[in-house]
């Protein structure tokens, strides 16, 4: 069964679709809700149509990288999302189960040495366990989501997408790089699509936390945190062909923000924002003026989430390094990631 482009229709729309659907991404940052309802076009052909995206700054990873476990404040911030998540579900309709709801829960899980509480609270709240998926499985999905509508030569702002697709999926304590390609010939859920994958550790909230602890940092911080980025660079090169990407897509909040930064928006936009064309030389810029801003400046940021303020720069500092390593002209920003590759496995009954 092959998935056709999500509907651009405004969320919620009356879309007649036959059956609901609810992903959740839970990262070191961030908590995710996608609730997406699943059109059948045909014997072989379905649709996803959004009706409802939720975000939460939870901070799971908070400490995690010098404590080794989840903090009880964090695991309750986390807790509480996922509570009012659960009502959102319920009220559209889906009833709780691995047929119509799942978690996906990444690098912060994969490091706590106290993930068995979070697995039982999951639980209780809505109805599945977590799944605590590889590094390789988090990129593959991430480039379902994010390539299951980009056809070559359709391109933003006249730049085209050519295949192969390098995308990169930048989270609070990991990264992920995925080379492959997605072509109506060679369906999204089909691994062959695939190529090549690695995940590595470096994160804004990882790399905050280890480096970047003045405000602003201080220029001995920021070295010390490229040549981390740089050396977890040479270590995905050595799976990842980064340099034959023909479009480089960059997803998460921190591609996404950054996006909404060189498109200068008062407020973010997901509309303008997605597929928006980012040139090589506004993502090194923009890395620079948030390493030198302060945190009252960076929070002024009309795009900026509340959340992402103390994280943003690290983010931008490993766009860059990816933009420069790559050599490519610029990113393409995706709103459409892990969450809509885990809406997509469970349209076509976990064929993704």
């Amino acid at each position: 069964m092959s998935p056709q482009q999500h509907d651009d229709r405004p969320q919620g729309a009356d879309d007649g679709h036959t059956a609901t659907v609810g992903a959740i991404d839970c990262g070191t940052n961030s908590i995710r809700l996608l609730v997406a309802g699943v059109v059948g076009l045909s014997d072989d052909e379905v649709r996803l149509v959004d009706i409802d995206r939720r975000m939460e700054v939870v901070r799971l990873g908070q400490g995690v990288d010098r404590t080794g476990e989840f903090a009880p404040e964090a695991l309750e911030r986390t807790f509480a999302a996922l509570r009012e998540y659960a009502k959102l579900m319920r009220d559209s309709g889906i009833e709780p189960g691995p047929e119509s709801v799942r978690m996906v829960a990444t690098s912060a899980t994969r490091d706590a040495a106290n993930r068995a509480e979070f697995v039982a609270g999951v639980r209780e709240i809505i109805g599945v366990e977590p799944e605590v998926i590889s590094g390789e499985e988090e990129a593959e999905l991430s480039f379902i989501g994010a390539t299951a509508e980009l056809e070559a030569g359709d391109g933003a702002a006249g730049t085209g997408f050519t295949p192969p697709f390098l995308v990169v999926d930048i989270g609070g304590g990991s990264t992920e790089f995925v080379l492959g390609w997605a072509d109506p010939e060679n369906p999204p859920q089909d691994a062959g699509a695939v190529r090549v994958s690695r995940s590595v550790d470096i994160g804004c909230v990882r790399l905050t936390e280890r480096h970047l602890t003045d405000d602003p940092p201080t220029a001995e911080q920021i070295a010390a945190a490229t040549a981390d980025i740089d050396a977890a660079l040479d270590a995905a090169a050595e799976a990842v062909p980064l340099a034959e990407a023909g479009t480089l897509v960059c997803v998460a909040g921190t591609a996404t923000t950054v996006a909404g930064i060189a498109l200068d928006l008062p407020e973010y936009d997901p509309e303008r924002i997605h597929r928006a064309w980012v040139p090589a030389e506004d993502a090194h810029r923009i890395a620079r003026e948030l390493l030198a801003m302060p945190h009252e400046r960076r929070s002024e940021i009309g795009v900026m989430h509340p959340g992402r303020v103390d994280v943003i720069g690290a983010g931008a500092l490993i766009l860059s390094r990816v933009v420069a390593r790559t050599g490519a002209a610029g990113f393409v920003a995706s709103e459409q990631d892990i969450l809509d590759g885990i809406a997509w496995g469970l349209s076509l009954g976990g064929e993704e």
